[in-house]
């Protein structure tokens, strides 16, 4: 049995887990208090308030977005 690679914003996710010492649990919950903002704000705040880079910010966004139904 092979394990199937992770595509696409997903494969952020360990570099991301890395780089800033928290589980993507962690981050998930960080956006659930600005869910009400748009994608592009959500991203701001990563980066202004948590100092995360752009790539990594809107791959985080991008799946809570996708599993908040675009929260």
């Amino acid at each position: 049995m092979s394990e199937e690679k992770v595509k696409g914003p997903k494969s952020y996710f360990p570099s991301i887990e890395k780089t800033y010492g928290q589980p993507i649990s962690h981050w998930m919950k960080v956006l659930a208090k600005v869910a009400g903002k748009t994608h592009m704000e959500q991203v701001a705040f990563l980066k202004n308030d948590h100092s995360m880079g752009h790539g990594h910010a809107n791959a985080i966004v991008h799946v809570f977005r996708s599993e908040n139904g675009g929260a």
